[in-house]
């Protein structure tokens, strides 16, 4: 028996809640993102094999910001009004079918620059969070004027991301007024978030915790690129083995470093205010994309041994280290910064510079592979000055 009700009240949950974990309807949500992640990460690597460099990276950040904010959306709502009753758990439901319009309308956003299915997968999921905002705000008279700011915000921009779809797909404003669409979604919930009523009641652990289940997601991209060098190590012919299988072991310590980095140390505890909390989640769409874009990258270094990329040596390093780099540089401004002092503090920053000269020369990927090792090395050597 379950006493979960049809209809309950929303009522805000307490930030401090204990043993606050992430529900089984949040691991469903994630494991259906994991194919729009997918499909995502599986167009840039043809087109980077393809040499088509800026088609990749263009279509590649714009669908990827859809994926990540949707998710990010729901993520914060659910750590504050989780209420798990029936309406609850069909609006989400709602959502994951949006997510799943929007993976569908992956291949033709990179191959005719035609945005209308993950548009319209988007908006789906967006006015499905509309409607939870808008019964927070019945439930929690508190913070009513900060739900409804959520609600009027969300919708709005909405409406907008409809309106662009009148634009002609080689319209020269497309990419223009995309970026000023997703200024204006990064502006909802600062807005929102400064109402009178005050902040909404995130649970500082559970949202650590949903944020790495989610890096986790993004890394799977990765794995699953280093276990097809692997394969094909094992089935190519002889003369790409040995090329095939020095790709392999590295492509696995680069992920094995990776999510070493990341979950080395714990990131509730950096939750301390609204500010800090806004700019750790944004910060994370750099995270998540340069993880995927890893992956892409292993799987453009496979085809370049057998053959089949049409780019350079040094395009196919640079396409694993770039976004290396940028995870590197985000985990370390986000996440292992604030627990670093001494000289150990400029390790990654000067991390970041090495990866990024390893594509003049050879072995890059062995050497990029080389500096994380170290990386997490010296990481274990750093006092922690948070306690």
């Amino acid at each position: 028996m379950t006493d979960r009700t049809w209809l309950a009240p929303m009522r805000a949950r307490s930030a401090d809640e204990p043993h606050r974990a992430s529900t089984p309807l949040e691991l469903f949500f994630d494991l259906c993102f994991v194919v729009a992640v997918s499909l995502a990460a599986a167009p840039l690597h043809h087109n980077l094999a393809e040499g088509h460099v800026l088609i990749a990276l263009r279509g590649f950040l714009m669908v990827f910001f859809a994926i990540w904010w949707a998710w990010m959306n729901f993520t914060w709502f659910a750590s504050a009004y989780d209420t798990d009753d029936d309406v609850y758990r069909l609006t989400t439901l709602v959502q994951i079918a949006g997510a799943l319009v929007l993976a569908a309308g992956v291949d033709s956003a990179f191959e005719h620059s035609d945005f209308t299915e993950i548009t319209i997968g988007y908006v789906v999921m967006r006015l499905a969070l509309v409607a939870q905002w808008l019964r927070a705000a019945r439930s929690d008279p508190q913070r009513r004027a900060t739900a409804l700011r959520y609600a009027t915000g969300i919708a709005a921009v909405q409406v907008l991301w409809l309106l662009r779809l009148l634009l002609p797909a080689e319209s020269a404003a497309t990419v223009p007024v995309f970026v000023a669409l997703v200024l204006l979604e990064l502006a909802v919930p600062v807005w929102a978030e400064n109402a009178p009523g005050g902040p909404t009641t995130f649970h500082p652990r559970h949202i650590a915790e949903r944020y790495g289940l989610f890096t986790l997601i993004v890394l799977g991209e990765s794995v699953m690129a280093a276990t097809v060098a692997f394969h094909d190590a094992f089935d190519e012919r002889a003369e790409y083995a040995a090329g095939l299988t020095r790709l392999a072991v590295s492509g696995v310590v680069i992920v094995f470093a990776l999510w070493w980095i990341y979950f080395d140390r714990s990131a509730h505890r950096l939750l301390t205010s609204l500010r800090t909390s806004i700019l750790w989640g944004y910060g994370h769409y750099f995270i998540f994309g340069s993880a995927a874009a890893v992956g892409a990258g292993l799987a453009l270094a496979v085809d370049h041994v057998t053959d089949h990329a049409e780019i350079s040596a040094t395009l196919t390093a640079y396409a694993i280290a770039v976004p290396v780099a940028v995870y590197l540089f985000f985990v370390w401004l986000l996440h292992v910064r604030p627990h670093q002092a001494g000289p150990l503090r400029f390790a990654y920053p000067v991390g970041v510079v090495l990866v990024l000269l390893t594509p003049f020369v050879p072995g890059s990927i062995e050497l990029i592979a080389g500096v994380l090792v170290l990386l997490v090395a010296l990481g274990r050597r750093t006092p922690d000055p948070i306690t």
